[in-house]
Parts: structure tokens; sequence; C-alpha cells
């Protein structure tokens, strides 16, 4: 396990000090930056105004993404497992109809 460090992100202009162990400190760095770019993005639409509404919104957009996200790998997921199924069935009635 690594000992934590306190790593600096900037957020919308904004330097935040984070404790995170150095296996983290990329995954972190990552995420704000993402995050940033989110809320960058909002703050330049100009629809939104307060850094506490452009967090929340930043978030929502986030948490839609990747419940979206999660949603569309479940249903690939389970095309993939009646796919498999399907597949299943037809080798037990090949192997069915040559044992005959």
């Amino acid at each position: 396990m690594s000992t934590p460090n306190t790593v600096s992100v900037t957020i919308l202009d904004k330097e935040y000090r984070v404790s995170c162990t150095e296996d983290e400190r990329l995954g972190l760095e990552k995420s704000a930056q993402f995050l940033d770019g989110k809320m960058q993005s909002i703050k330049q639409s100009g629809r939104i105004v307060g850094l506490d509404r452009i967090a929340v919104m930043a978030g929502l957009n986030i948490t839609h993404e990747l419940l979206t996200e999660d949603q569309e790998k479940k249903g690939a997921s389970l095309g993939f497992k009646e796919r498999l199924q399907a597949l299943e069935n037809k080798i037990d009635f090949a192997i069915n109809s040559f044992s005959k």
C-alpha cells in the first residue's frame, strides 16, 4: 500500500489539494482534467452562473453519461447472452440429432 501524498489539481481556475496514493495520482489528475473540461464547457455556454451551479450541472452531466453508458453495456451484454444461448441451443440440437 502506498503512502498518501498531497496532489494539486486545478478545476475552473482554482487550485485544490487532494490527498491520494502515488498509485491513484494519475487517475486523480485525469479525473480533475475531465471535470475541469466539463465545467469550463458549461461556464463558456453562459447559461449557468455560479461555481456551485456549474459544479452541480457538471456532476449531473457526468452521472448521466455514466448511467447511459452502463445501460448500453447491459443491453449489449444481454444481446450477447441471448445470442450465446441460441448458439448453445443449436449445438444441443445438432448433438442430439447425430446421437439418434
